[in-house]
């Protein structure tokens, strides 16, 4: 049942971002680059979830984009007590169905053994749904997410949510969420307690020229406004960047 659920994740995917031809490793461990703040461990941990590849525009791999694009030097140049990693959570481990596994056992676990306290996700376009369902299904492990530009899912459920008015007012039916989805994702980010003070936040920072901005706003509508931030922008990494300040600078972490 759980694999039927990924094999359609893995379909949606390959058909938005269309990667045929393209061949993805899913090693385990799987790959990653850390990096401290400070000269000693700090107490809390940045995941960086990277997108599939297409908007990143640097000459580095997607994963090490966020050190070239300047995620990292922000966090250091603050002295947040954040040490940061990225894995290489590439689009096969979507694919092949294995992300939360790998991400809980190559990072999280870890990271928890080693006294990291507070374990944020940070994730861009793809990351940014690979966020959701990390959260979804262990919030005891994340302090909170900040999505940039995420794909929140294929245009029939995007539409069929505008059509009923906002995700407010949507009301997802009888489905079965092993084939579908999506609607599983929206019924739990419609359902996840907002103004809880012990359930982990959800950030959002999208570009008004995101082409997936129509699924962007609706999830940015439904969110408290605090913890939304729109600027002009389309779906690359200057713009992710340029939001990851603007949300450092809110103190968000």
């Amino acid at each position: 049942m759980q694999n039927r659920l990924w094999m359609a994740i893995g379909i949606a995917l390959s058909v938005c971002f269309l990667c045929s031809g393209c061949f993805w490793s899913t090693k385990g461990p799987i790959e990653t680059q850390w990096y401290q703040s400070q000269p000693e461990i700090q107490p809390n941990l940045i995941v960086f979830l990277r997108g599939m590849g297409g908007a990143n525009n640097c000459f580095l791999n997607p994963h090490e984009c966020f050190d070239e694009k300047g995620f990292i030097s922000s966090v250091k140049n603050r002295q947040l007590p954040y040490d940061m990693v990225a894995p290489n959570m590439h689009f096969g481990y979507y694919k092949d169905r294995s992300f939360i596994n790998r991400l809980k056992e190559d990072i999280i676990l870890p990271a928890q053994a080693k006294g990291y306290r507070n374990i944020w996700l940070a994730g861009v376009s793809m990351g940014g749904l690979g966020s959701i369902f990390y959260l979804k299904e262990h919030p005891e492990d994340i302090k909170g997410i900040v999505i940039l530009g995420p794909y929140l899912g294929n245009a029939d459920i995007i539409d069929e949510l505008d059509a009923a008015g906002g995700l407010e007012t949507w009301h997802p039916g009888k489905y079965n969420p092993e084939d579908q989805w999506q609607a599983d994702i929206w019924k739990f980010l419609k359902q996840h307690p907002y103004d809880s003070q012990e359930k982990p936040p959800i950030f959002l920072g999208l570009g008004k020229q995101d082409y997936y901005i129509k699924g962007q706003e609706i999830l940015a509508d439904y969110l408290p406004p605090e913890r939304v931030i729109k600027i002009e922008g389309k779906h690359r990494f200057s713009t992710f960047y340029e939001l990851w300040e603007l949300f450092l600078k809110k103190n968000v972490l």
